[in-house]
């Protein structure tokens, strides 16, 4: 196995309601269900890799009930990660709480599905209210501006980053969501984002409502077991149990692989 060390980097979190995280009837459904937001972090002796960087702190200071510590950039500053340093930011899918900070990395090539790029830009993605809420305008437009650099890897279904890391699209939670797996000394890991918000999503076979294909949620839970072989190497993409299952460096660090 390559010597990623992985790292889940919390940046904020949000009270919230057990009914919001389920789709379908929900008993119990007005109990609470804290929600986490992170960041992640692949490093290696070559490379420095950020999967999906946050919401920026303007757009966080409209969500309602959110405790942002700080910005994503700023949380990875503080583990001695400058915005400088890294040199690809992987990019799960586009939902605004994934792209925020993804134009303060001014070395880093993005990386992002086909399919993905080509629902947001295309006709559907603009009268699908319930989904379309979920873009920002501002990061997609940087995004463009960074492909026309030649800053961003279009990639189509599975493909190799950097040796050791690899994407693999999945669909489902989004047309072009895809996840990320990573060569650790302790095994095949799979930052799963929102192919799996909740360990209770995938382990309990129970869709997130936002969604974009149901049958493409079931097809990634179980395309996520897959990739990772070892259960217990999946990282859930929202859930505050990544901050209990997984070794602590700081209340806000969760340490994936040493």
């Amino acid at each position: 196995m390559s010597g990623f060390q992985v790292l889940a980097v919390r940046y904020a979190r949000r009270d919230a309601r057990r009914g919001e995280h389920f789709h379908g009837y929900e008993p119990g459904g007005d109990g609470s269900h804290p929600t986490a937001y992170y960041v992640w972090l692949a490093r290696s002796d070559e490379h420095t890799v950020v999967v999906d960087t946050g919401i920026a702190p303007g757009r966080a200071a409209r969500v309602a009930g959110l405790d942002y510590r700080c910005s994503p950039v700023e949380a990875l500053a503080e583990l001695g990660v400058s915005a400088e340093s890294v040199d690809h930011v992987v990019l799960t899918h586009l939902h605004y709480d994934h792209t925020g900070t993804a134009h303060e990395f001014p070395r880093a090539r993005y990386v992002v599905q086909r399919a993905e790029l080509d629902y947001w830009t295309g006709p559907w993605a603009e009268r699908i209210s319930r989904e379309r809420w979920l873009l920002d305008d501002h990061d997609l437009a940087r995004l463009r501006e960074a492909r026309e650099g030649g800053r961003v890897l279009v990639v189509d279904g599975d493909a190799s980053v950097v040796p050791g890391l690899s994407v693999h699209l999945v669909g489902g939670h989004t047309a072009g969501m895809q996840v990320v797996r990573v060569g650790t000394a302790r095994g095949r890991v799979v930052l799963a984002s929102d192919a799996a918000h909740f360990y209770e999503n995938i382990e309990g076979d129970r869709p997130f409502p936002i969604l974009h294909s149901m049958p493409g949620v079931y097809g990634a839970f179980d395309r996520v077991r897959e990739l990772a072989g070892d259960p217990g190497l999946v990282v859930a993409g929202h859930d505050p149990l990544v901050l209990e299952r997984f070794p602590l460096r700081t209340p806000d660090v969760a340490v994936i692989s040493p």
